[in-house]
């Protein structure tokens, strides 16, 4: 069986097509983070695998959470995945139109790691020189991690770059021990 990336992949481009026909993509980032929420709940995953409960009846039950704010073109979506039996490769699809979203937007998403907090000028800073390095608009999501001693790991897709005191004390540590 194919796994859940493949599978999702086609559903995630269709609702990408979708959303930039619409100039929306707000919404479907929306509706798709909090449908991708209902189905991981483990309550919601049992009653997918269970056989006696149709798919029309599945489709209500995700499509209820969002009540009368899921425009109709996202409810036929979900109604759709559901008569598929995809209902659960819904987190992936929000992942997949995330990525799809960041690449048409120009945008990506940094993950920085710090030992201590982080001002909103310090981020600023950090943001603009990745916008310069990566050509893109940069959203920095910021955590704090103690264990890193100081500095700060910065994330970006595939580029890493480890400026925290713990990284060059393990790279010190590796070149000794060569």
């Amino acid at each position: 069986m194919a796994n859940t990336a493949s599978i999702s992949r086609p559903y995630a481009r269709a609702v990408f097509a979708m959303a930039q026909e619409a100039d929306d993509f707000q919404t479907w980032s929306d509706v798709l983070a909090t449908v991708a929420a209902v189905v991981a709940d483990d309550s919601v995953k049992s009653l997918i695998d269970d056989p006696r409960i149709g798919r029309d009846k599945l489709a209500d039950l995700v499509t209820s959470v969002m009540q009368e704010s899921l425009p109709e073109q996202c409810a036929n979506t979900i109604r759709l995945l559901s008569h598929n039996g995809r209902l659960d490769a819904l987190p992936t699809i929000a992942a997949q139109y995330e990525v799809l979203r960041a690449e048409a937007e120009s945008t990506v998403d940094v993950q920085m790691v710090s030992a201590r907090a982080v001002t909103k000028a310090q981020q600023k800073k950090v943001a603009a020189a990745l916008e310069k390095r990566l050509g893109r608009k940069v959203k920095i999501n910021v955590s704090i991690d103690e264990t890193l001693l100081g500095g700060a790991v910065i994330r970006a897709g595939d580029l890493v770059i480890d400026g925290s005191a713990r990284g060059r004390l393990e790279k010190l540590s590796s070149a000794l021990a060569t």
